[in-house]
């Protein structure tokens, strides 16, 4: 993130674990301001607290739940609120549901399309007026899948919903060039999230279950968070002035 020149504002959604709470510390440590924001006021609390104490100063947390329209245009506003502007957003909140096709109801498919794909257009959507204040230095950095770059095994609404990501980021690029603001993605494979050693603890051998979920990765291994948020401050960063409308795999070789 070099030759950045004043500190910005940030927006995380889905800022309260994983890639988006590594996302929010990264740019935090760089001198940039961060409004988190998640669906539980306790976990963000608890994200706030556990970040190091020499960023902490820097990152505020609100609660929302950006499957709501009008809370994804209450998050914009809080934001500008806090900081007076928003220089950089960063889509990251979402939901898995796995499950073959027969087993999804309505309900779980809704719920994944509402989070993981309406969340992050009209996210877009409410951050845009503030964007436009700095426009040729506004980023957009939304945060996709693999999945939705090719299909898995019983995850089809999971892969639909990513993949309206990754079409929705290169639409968008192309809609907002013209005004100054870049729109990129990561499409991460499994990265090693609170998410991540869930399902691992859920199964029967734990060690069996990481080895096979590692053996498809041509390097061996399984990302990090700290790896995907790094990805995503390339993105927003002005090292990459002239990347938009990009999907980049952070996937150890996965889809090469």
């Amino acid at each position: 993130m070099e030759g950045q020149q004043e500190r910005r504002a940030v927006l995380i959604t889905g800022g309260t674990s994983g890639i988006g709470l590594a996302a929010a510390q990264r740019f935090a440590a760089a001198g940039d301001c961060v409004l988190i924001a998640g669906r539980d006021a306790a976990r963000g609390e608890a994200a706030l607290r556990a970040l190091p104490a020499e960023v902490r100063p820097r990152v505020r947390f609100c609660a929302a739940d950006v499957a709501r329209v009008a809370d994804t245009e209450r998050l914009a506003a809080a934001c500008v609120r806090a900081f007076g502007r928003i220089d950089v957003l960063v889509n990251s909140a979402g939901i898995y549901v796995e499950g073959a096709i027969e087993e999804m109801t309505e309900e779980m498919f809704d719920e994944v399309l509402d989070v993981d794909l309406k969340g992050t257009y009209f996210m877009c959507r409410a951050a845009l007026p503030a964007l436009r204040q700095h426009a040729g230095s506004a980023a957009i950095v939304n945060v996709g899948s693999d999945a939705g770059v090719h299909g898995n095994y019983f995850c089809t609404a999971y892969c639909a919903a990513k993949g309206g990501v990754s079409l929705l980021t290169r639409a968008l690029a192309l809609e907002l060039a013209h005004e100054g603001i870049r729109v990129n993605a990561i499409a991460p494979g499994d990265i090693m999230t609170p998410l991540t050693e869930r399902q691992l603890a859920a199964a029967a051998d734990r060690e069996a279950a990481l080895r096979e979920m590692r053996s498809v990765y041509p390097l061996g291994r399984i990302g990090t968070a700290e790896e995907a948020a790094s990805a995503i401050c390339y993105l927003a960063s002005p090292d990459a002035a002239f990347i938009t409308g990009t999907i980049l795999s952070i996937d150890g070789g996965l889809t090469a």
